[in-house]
């Protein structure tokens, strides 16, 4: 699959309903609710209707730990807006769908270049890109990033998101998916709180060799829902 049919082939599964190109579309997403398994307590159930219900596309970074395994650094992924396809079929499997595309991607295939791709089609599907940066509160460690000031709110400073982990919950649809979780936001006006729920990949299991300096990239998807800020779709 060359860069562009993969470019074109995410597109056409995450565009849903435009009022035209180059614009970004306002749903009604007011009865949206989070899709947290009845019989777990580590993710607390979001209080109103989100934000914005977005798609994240990239990868997780793995390095090898002293004592040899895997620890998760970060990751880098383009933020996709799939708001306007809440109350459509394609929905509830969006993420799949499109890890079955980035999975099939040339092996060569960064995260980087699919944002540098993605960001220039000329559909407004892209809200932004997250990433991680040093914790702004202990300046110790990284925290995750959701930034949409590069595209969807360009020329706002305000729009993004630093979140500190307040839940994580193993995903119930299988050990080889990073976890859901549930984070605060404690710098940023995009939003008041961050849910990664319905990853697709992004483990690296096993056990690895403590003289490995390599920085494993693992593709994943997930949904992301924003709560609160003063942003809105």
């Amino acid at each position: 699959m060359t860069l562009l049919k993969f470019a074109l082939t995410v597109l056409a599964v995450t565009s849903g309903v435009f009022a035209a190109p180059g614009q970004y579309a306002a749903c009604d997403i007011s009865s949206a609710t989070l899709p947290l398994p009845s019989n777990q307590s580590q993710l607390t159930p979001a209080t109103g209707a989100p934000s914005f219900i977005a798609l994240g596309v990239g990868v997780q970074n793995y390095t090898c730990s002293s004592a040899g395994t895997y620890t998760n650094i970060g990751a880098v992924a383009e933020v996709f807006d799939i708001s306007c396809l809440y109350n459509m079929p394609a929905f509830a499997s969006i993420q799949n769908t499109a890890y079955t595309a980035w999975e099939h991607a040339p092996a060569s295939l960064t995260a980087q270049e699919v944002i540098a791709m993605l960001s220039n089609m000329p559909v407004k599907v892209v809200l932004g890109q997250h990433y991680f940066v040093p914790n702004p509160i202990t300046g110790s460690g990284t925290s995750p990033k959701w930034d949409f000031t590069s595209a969807a709110y360009a020329g706002n400073p305000n729009a993004f998101a630093i979140g500190a982990r307040t839940g994580n919950l193993a995903s119930p649809d299988g050990a080889a998916n990073v976890d859901w979780l549930q984070l605060k936001v404690v710098q940023g006006n995009l939003a008041t709180s961050v849910y990664r729920v319905n990853t697709v990949g992004g483990q690296l299991p096993g056990s690895c060799s403590p003289s490995d300096t390599t920085v494993h990239s693992v593709k994943y998807t997930s949904k992301y829902y924003f709560f609160g800020g003063s942003i809105k779709q």
